[in-house]
């Protein structure tokens, strides 16, 4: 008969372990929450590239001419102290990273402002939270306000009173808001007060001091909307050019020889002179006949228009800069594509800087002290100058890339791919040869600045990507396989396209514009497989409002598929979102589409991403972005039922945490991940309950994520690419393990792969590099509080043998710094197995222990602040270990595989042939070094036996006798000048450096053993052999008769 006991014994066990999941501290489902100590040591790190994103905030301080500060994109802050050099983040830990302007007060530069969104109005920004102060040069943050203005779009302070500050608010980018117009503080940013304002549609871009009266203000209001639908955008009738001559209380428009709204009037930027401020130059944007540079005389009071060219003023919404120089009017130079310079007043300019495809220049800051220091902020990143513009500082050295997509390659190590915007493509290996992640170990792929990047999962020399390309890492050749070899408007594409295999039949590749196209054989030919996906007819947003027209309504077909989906389980099942706000799914691989959206869905809700069920073909999440619809909440659905219904899974997001991408762990069922705005978060219970993932990761707009084996990849939007490590852990993480006292979790797969492979003197440490995933085994463990007792850890191989300890009260290794040549910078930090509550994380390095040495080193392979010390031990076998953690007497095991670098192609044979004489040369060193110090101190009772009272002329001849043995012994017998030894001969005094050089040479490359090196082995051993029965004669000479 059935045992009734045993099934009903597991029918109560889930129904306990359900109740205490759901019901845990009385609050439902709240139990799914992971204490943050269960993960509390895993960490970000970032891999490059080092290429810039869109800048448009950048100041410098005038007596510190080396000193500047930049607002990147989705980016924070950065400063450089060395004229560009290098740049290091300064607002990391705040709660945003996307900055539309700086400022230093003059009169004190320790006192920094920071405005938050981009202050742009274009198809793709971010907003941000208001005003920042620091009183300490950038140290630390106050949040200050202005959080419902969404974009701060420019910062002036009074040059004399650095509490005194005027803020321009651009407002909502998608809708009409009230935070909007020109803001005044006297009490540095504690409070603000409304001087200037129009309407809930039009927004302030730029606010500056008059150079020589502080109670003369300009400002400029800009009434642009974007649209919820690609290139939608509208201006609004009171932009304009203000001023105040009561230090901001009343104000005047500036009307004279200006555009009015009927000539096309939009967003106006402009300079005051320093040397002469009654003049005021402005660039325009208007129809193109008013359009152009205009220039005043009576400060502001009238205007002459001076250059209508239109590459000084074209693009108008997008750039509006120029600046006077400090002891010339007639010097000013714009920005836009390019940037350009006159020395005529504007009446004519030539070409400054610029690149063909298009600098893209935002903001141009000029020292008053020192002209020709000038810094230029761009969308390639941040540039500098010393000399006038004679040469520049490179942007190849800010982290600040903005990614729209992430993809990576089955390469080992796997790269890392996306499309730049600004600059193209990327993709960048995960692991640098050098030991860190440099310039060499990324390249362009061909893809246009939007696109996504698709490595052929079959061969990841081959990318696709764009609009849409092939391309053959082996000859380098980019091929154009688009659907329409010469586009005629048939189908409809916007700036990101999604290109995408199938993981179930990885030589089908999609790719989308209106419809969804297939091909099987690389783009040579394309199928469509579904109709125009987007919405018929649509609902106008209310978000549009005094924008919107009956026109509208009607207007032809605009929506796009913005995100493809297949199947990870059937191959006939593809979903499908659109960027109008619909999701369909076919299950018979295109020839019948089935529109599943979800009730909730709005017009123009983008439906950012799609990531079918890892475990089933039924489920999907989808990413909502409402961003265009004025909306920032978080939005993610869930279905288990192929669409029939869906369920909205945000708790734990917080509001203006727009969702850009959600993915499902591949290997736990219910672990998700999802990228906001802000952070990525995760949640283990499919999606009920959310809580944040950024760990050290700084604030910025997570646009893409993936699970590449046991990593999360993410791309962000003004920070590159960034890598978690190993999330094992989070697979593993249940209820029960925050009670247990200890966890040794199982540890993922390690690989044993060289540290470095540079063989030349290493990289200055200004080099940018991102950096590399640890060196050999994570291993992850968690105390519920500090053990009492130290804290051990060890590897023993499949025999049972210990392979290495680790204690944590061990110490670091007993190095003479005093004969080190290097600075300390280079030496990497000592890692203790620590003893702390929380999960902990330790690396062993696949090595067995350092030998003795007295001459510990730092190998020519160096890396900044991550370099060794050598000789070290030799790497393990791959194979099966086990890992052992005790903990105050109790002792958790697992087990641990290794394996060898898949691109080393020797056979087990060989690799065991390698070890086995590095294993020889290791235990060589060992010996060499245990007789040394016993013959040093033979020798050292020799000599006190000497000196005792009333030893013997006979005795002291015995003494004599012994130490010409031990002479023999460590130098060996007395040669010719020139005359050779061979190894079997080494004394002991070269023996232990001959085994050294032996164990480097066996380790430098994972290969069989040479012919000369196995020879080089036996004649090291017979010496050994030799001087240990040299040893032992001499010790036998003491023994007593």
């Amino acid at each position: 008969m059935p045992n009734t006991h045993s099934k009903m014994g597991r029918v109560l066990f889930f129904a306990v372990s359900l109740f205490l999941i759901i019901f845990a501290d009385g609050a439902p489902v709240a139990a799914q929450k992971v204490d943050p100590s269960l993960y509390q040591s895993m960490k970000w790190r970032m891999i490059g590239p080092f290429r810039g994103g869109r800048t448009v905030g950048a100041v410098g301080i005038p007596s510190q001419p080396n000193v500047f500060f930049i607002g990147v994109n989705n980016g924070g802050v950065w400063k450089t102290t060395d004229a560009g050099r290098t740049w290091q983040p300064i607002f990391d830990d705040q709660p945003t990273g996307s900055i539309g302007d700086i400022a230093v007060a003059p009169s004190n530069p320790n006192v920094i402002y920071v405005g938050c969104g981009e202050g742009l109005q274009r198809p793709d920004l971010a907003t941000g939270d208001g005003m920042y102060r620091s009183r300490d040069g950038g140290k630390t943050w106050t949040h200050l306000g202005l959080r419902e203005g969404q974009q701060i779009a420019s910062i002036t302070v009074d040059p004399n009173n650095a509490e005194r500050l005027f803020v321009a608010v651009l407002g909502h980018p998608y809708g009409p808001n009230e935070e909007r117009g020109i803001y005044r503080s006297t009490n540095g940013g504690d409070t603000f007060e409304r001087v200037l304002y129009k309407d809930e549609n039009t927004g302030a871009m730029q606010v500056e001091f008059d150079p020589s009266n502080s109670q003369v203000v300009y400002a400029d209001l800009w009434a642009g909307r974007q649209g919820p639908w690609e290139n939608g955008a509208w201006q609004g009738k009171e932009s304009g050019l203000f001023k105040s001559t009561d230090g901001g209380t009343t104000w005047t428009k500036l009307t004279k020889g200006l555009p009015t709204v009927e000539q096309g009037l939009g967003r106006i930027g402009f300079t005051i002179s320093r040397s002469d401020p009654r003049k005021l130059y402005a660039t325009v944007d208007a129809n193109p006949k008013f359009a152009g540079i205009y220039v005043s005389n009576d400060a502001g009071a009238s205007w002459t228009l001076v250059n209508g060219d239109p590459r000084l003023w074209g693009r108008g919404s997008d750039f509006a800069e120029l600046r006077v120089h400090p002891t010339d009017p007639n010097t000013i130079f714009v920005a836009n594509v390019s940037s350009h310079k006159s020395t005529d007043g504007g009446k004519t300019f030539t070409s400054f800087k610029g690149a063909p495809g298009g600098d893209d220049y935002h903001r141009i800051w000029i020292n008053p002290e020192h002209p020709d220091v000038m810094l230029f902020a761009t969308d390639q990143g941040a540039t500098i100058t010393v000399n006038g513009g004679q040469t520049w500082s490179s942007w190849y050295n800010q982290p600040t890339a903005q990614f729209y997509h992430v993809n990576t390659d089955n390469a080992y190590p796997y790269r890392v791919c996306g499309g730049q915007q600004e600059s193209g493509s990327a993709c960048v290996s995960s692991r640098g040869r050098t030991g860190a992640i440099g310039a060499w170990d990324w390249e362009t792929v061909g893809v246009e600045e939007y696109g996504y990047v698709a490595p052929d999962p079959l061969d990841p020399d081959i990318v696709y990507g764009g609009k849409i390309t092939r391309f053959d890492r082996r000859t380098r050749h980019v091929q154009n396989i688009a659907p329409e070899a010469v586009r005629t408007g048939k189908y409809r594409f916007l700036r990101t396209a999604p290109v995408i295999f199938s993981p179930v039949d990885k030589k089908s590749l999609f790719y989308a514009g209106n419809v969804i196209f297939k091909t099987m054989n690389g783009g040579q030919s394309w199928s469509v497989i579904s109709p125009d996906l987007s919405r018929e007819k649509w609902d106008v947003p209310a978000n549009v409002g005094i924008y919107a027209t009956k026109e509208m309504e009607t207007m032809p077909r605009r929506g796009v598929v913005y995100t493809v989906a297949p199947s990870y389980k059937d191959i006939n099942t593809i979903w499908a979102g659109t960027d109008d706000g619909l999701i369909h799914v076919t299950r018979d691989g295109g020839r019948n589409w089935a529109n599943i959206t979800p009730p909730e869905l709005r017009s123009w809700a983008k439906v950012s991403l799609i990531d079918a069920g890892r475990f089933d073909a039924n489920t999907a999440y989808a990413a909502i972005n409402t961003f265009r619809l004025d909306d920032l909440r978080p939005h993610i659905f869930r279905t288990h039922d192929g669409g029939k219904t869906w369920k909205e899974i945000v708790n734990g997001i917080p509001a203006g945490g727009i969702v850009n991408a959600v993915r499902e762990d591949p290997v736990r069922k219910g672990l998700l991940y999802c990228g906001t705005e802000q952070a990525v978060y995760f949640s283990i219970d499919d999606g009920e309950n959310w809580q944040p993932l950024r760990l050290n990761m700084p604030a910025t707009s997570i646009r893409d994520l993936v699970v590449k084996d046991d990593d999360i990849v993410v791309g962000t939007h003004g920070r590159s690419f960034w890598i978690l490590d190993d999330i094992t852990p989070l697979r593993q993480i249940t209820p029960a393990t925050r009670g247990e006292n200890a966890v040794l979790f199982a540890p993922q797969q390690a690989t044993r792969v060289k540290r470095s492979l540079h063989t030349d003197t290493p990289f200055p440490p200004e080099e940018p590099a991102g950096q590399n995933p640890p060196d050999g085994a994570v291993i992850n463990y968690y105390l519920k509080q500090p053990a009492k007792d130290p804290v051990v850890l060890e590897i023993t191989d499949a025999a049972g043998k210990l392979v290495r300890r680790f204690a944590s009260d061990d110490k670091p290794l007993d190095v003479s710094r005093s004969r080190i040549n290097p600075p300390s910078y280079w030496i990497r930090p000592f890692q203790p197995l620590r003893n702390e509550a929380g999960m902990q994380r330790f690396t062993w390095d696949l090595l067995y222990p350092n030998p003795p040495s007295d001459s510990y080193d730092l190998p020519i392979s160096a890396i900044y602040k991550d370099t060794p010390w050598v000789p070290q031990g030799p790497a393990v076998l791959p194979g099966v270990y086990t890992v052992k953690l005790t903990v105050d007497g109790r002792t958790f095991a697992q087990k641990l595989t290794v394996r060898i670098d898949p691109r080393v192609k020797t056979s087990a044979i060989g690799l065991k042939q390698q070890f086995d004489l590095s294993m020889l040369a290791y235990a060589g060193i060992a010996e060499v070094s245990q007789m040394t110090s016993a013959v040093a101190k033979f020798s050292a009772d020799i000599a006190r036996l000497r000196n005792l009272a009333g030893v013997t002329d006979t005795q002291k001849a015995r003494l004599d006798l012994i130490e010409q043995k031990i002479k023999l012994l460590t130098d060996g017998p007395k040669r010719k000048p020139g005359e050779s030894v061979t190894v079997a001969e080494l004394p002991l005094s070269r023996l232990g450096g001959a085994f050294t050089q032996l164990l480097d040479l066996l380790q430098d490359a994972d290969v069989a053993p040479s012919t000369q090196a196995s020879a080089a082995s036996n004649d090291l051993r017979a010496a050994l052999a030799n001087a240990n029965a040299l040893w032992k004669e001499i010790r036998d000479m003491m023994a007593p008769k």
